[in-house]
């Protein structure tokens, strides 16, 4: 009798051992899983019904992958323990089956947690039944610098956002990699500032803070999802036989912080100041109108002028100057007086002081609002004319002129033209100057220096220049 219960005790006590090694052996086939796909899973956006879900929506990528480290090891360790103390005491029965229902519910319970760690993730996509892991180290850093910021608008901005097929793109991408100027995690506090608004309302008259960060390195900024501000009584812009040499109606204004509040006073200039390099620009009767089809000279009793006529480098390049940029501080009058040859310019410009960007759109200009810290947004040899003027003088650095020009080079299309319009620096730095231009090794049109006059100690100089990419043929 004995015998007989000893031998149903050992079969019930084996049926257990091998239910509990299977559950076991199964929740760390499903840990490990888990944990296989936690290095390459993308974080959902939680919708932005209400701002107080924010915090608790997300979990770092970094903070996920260790807690399911954690959890496998801790159900390994169980189960090793569980097969420890039944295999030293084969013989206990009485309370076995709830020590054993004990164990189960804890095992389950740790891989819920697993679960529920993994309630906001995606699993990576697979072509072909194998798994694509390509966006696994991207996506770890974006994640990283996203946990930067504590602004919530940031951090969703700049984290990747997988593409909702799961596959992958021709590219070889399966997400889209939003990015921020790298100078924007040391303005920290003004980026935040910047992106602290109401989601679907109007954005805060925070244009001047925008321009900032960007001067400083932090750009391209990232994008709001607010409304921008328009002026209070828009009116329909004049027609393009009259928009290129009238003044917009001011009922147009929408700016702020400026001296000046209506287009009246930016033409007659009241203030004096703030408008660095161009304090006439928006006089298009007086000022504006004879540039580039009359040349200024720098003094009345000789021909020295560091001007060149549009006719004159057209004439260069017969039929061939058809698309081009103007990086300029000015009001589009270059891409107006371009537009009369039927060249179309892209007129690159940021508001030093004054509305730049507004105005040359209501004349009926392309304005490109970027500042000197970008690439180009152009492709490699696109362009038929580059042309600057009073911008990138003698105050730049000169590893940094070398990286424009290189830069500006790269759109250029070979036969391509850069006009360099009355460029002044101080006599001393000319040579250093010249040498960066000269090592472009274009053709000279057009070279010439002039001294610049319109102060008593004559220690300044214009150059001006009209120069043509070589073809550069591949070898």
């Amino acid at each position: 009798m004995r015998k007989a219960n000893f031998v149903l005790k050992l079969g019930s006590w084996r049926w257990i051992h091998r239910f509990v090694l299977i559950v076991g052996i199964l929740a760390i086939l499903i840990c490990i899983a888990t944990l296989s796909k936690a290095y390459s899973l993308r974080f959902l956006l939680v919708t932005d019904t209400s701002s107080s879900c924010y915090s608790n929506s997300f979990t770092t990528h970094g903070s996920t992958a260790r807690e399911i480290k954690a959890t496998v090891e801790l159900v390994v360790e169980k189960i090793q323990q569980e097969m420890d103390r039944m295999r030293d005491s084969p013989y206990e029965s009485s309370s076995s089956e709830s020590k054993h229902a004990s164990f189960l519910a804890e095992i389950l319970g740790l891989i819920e947690s697993v679960q529920a760690s993994l309630s906001h993730t995606e699993g990576i996509p697979e072509q072909n039944g194998v798994a694509v892991h390509t966006l696994s180290r991207p996506n770890q850093e974006t994640e990283e610098l996203a946990e930067y910021f504590f602004t919530e608008e940031i951090r969703k901005y700049v984290r990747t956002k997988p593409n909702r097929l799961k596959k992958q793109n021709f590219m070889g991408a399966n997400g889209t990699f939003t990015s921020i100027g790298h100078a924007c995690f040391s303005r920290k506090k003004e980026l935040e500032e910047y992106m602290e608004y109401d989601i679907g309302d109007i954005c805060n008259d925070d244009w001047k803070l925008a321009q900032k960060l960007m001067v400083h390195g932090c750009d391209p900024l990232p994008r709001r999802r607010c409304f921008a501000k328009a002026p209070q009584y828009y009116t329909k812009p004049l027609p393009t036989n009259e928009s290129m040499w009238k003044l917009p109606d001011d009922r147009n204004v929408r700016w702020s912080q400026y001296k000046c509040k209506n287009f009246t006073c930016l033409a007659k200039n009241t203030t004096q100041k703030g408008f660095f390099k161009c304090a006439d620009c928006f006089n298009l009767d007086d000022h504006e109108w004879p540039r580039w089809i009359k040349p200024v000279y720098q003094d009345p009793n000789s021909n020295l002028t560091a001007d060149f006529l549009i006719k004159e480098v057209l004439d260069l390049k017969p039929n061939e100057i058809r698309i081009g940029l103007d990086f300029s501080i000015g009001t589009g009058t270059f891409a107006a007086r371009m537009r009369e040859y039927n060249v179309t310019i892209v007129s690159a410009a940021i508001n030093l002081g004054a509305p730049f960007n507004e105005f040359i759109a209501l004349r009926g200009l392309i304005p490109l609002y970027l500042t000197i810290n970008q690439r180009l947004p152009f492709f490699d040899s696109t362009l038929d004319l580059i042309h600057t003027t009073r911008f990138l003088d003698g105050w730049i650095d000169f590893v940094l002129l070398d990286f424009i020009l290189y830069d500006w080079d790269r759109v250029l299309r070979p036969g391509g033209i850069l006009w360099i319009d009355s460029f002044f620096c101080l006599k001393e730095d000319l040579n250093d100057y010249l040498q960066i231009f000269r090592m472009l090794r274009y053709n000279k049109h057009k070279w010439i220096v002039v001294p610049k006059r319109d102060k008593a100690d004559h220690l300044e100089v214009f150059f001006s220049a009209v120069l043509e990419k070589p073809p550069r043929p591949f070898r």
